[in-house]
Parts: C-alpha cells; structure tokens; sequence
C-alpha cells in the first residue's frame, strides 16, 4: 500500500516545520478580513502558527502575520487575534488529542 504524503507547514513564529493538522491557520480573507481558521479550508491567504501561545506574542513581536500574509496588521487587529488564539487554543489542542495517529498503519 502506497505511504501518504503528510503536508508539512512552518509555523511563522518559530519556523519549526509541523504536519499542517498541529498548527491553527490564521487566514487573510479576499475581503481583507484577519481571522482565525480552524477548519484549514476557508478561502484566502493563510499564515501558520503553533498551537502555543508563546508563539503567538513572538509572532505579534516580530511582525509575522504582516510578512506572512502580506498587507500590515494593525495592533488592534493582533489584539483581537490574540483574544481568539487563547479561547480557540484549548478547543484545538483537544482536537488534536482526540485525532487517531495515521503513523500506526
């Protein structure tokens, strides 16, 4: 049987390269809008960051999200985003946890 190729995405903050599964998608939307997407699947321009919220304040730091999605990113904005990151980071590491490992077949 033919092994699947597990897509690999670098988060922005720590560049440490993960399966695209282990890191949240914060995506700029055609319309302009920055929010957070958990499914992977909304239309746009995304930006992968680890499930940490370390991550996260070195991302806000170091001006991440503006290099990654490529328009500048307002504080208010990061801090609407960081507000979200920290309710949505429980939910998506729970998410993670209940997900079977495709590494035992």
């Amino acid at each position: 049987m033919k092994v699947r190729k597990i897509p690999q995405r670098k988060c922005v903050a720590c560049q440490e390269m993960k399966p695209k599964k282990e890191l949240i998608r914060i995506v700029r939307t055609p319309e302009g809008d920055i929010q957070i997407d958990l499914t992977g699947k909304k239309a746009g321009r995304g930006a992968y960051l680890c499930g940490k919220v370390s991550c996260f304040k070195l991302a806000k730091k170091s001006k991440a999200f503006e290099r990654a999605l490529k328009v500048p990113v307002a504080a208010e904005i990061y801090d609407r985003l960081e507000a979200d990151f920290i309710k949505v980071e429980d939910e998506f590491l729970a998410k993670k946890e209940l997900e079977p490992d495709d590494d035992d077949e």
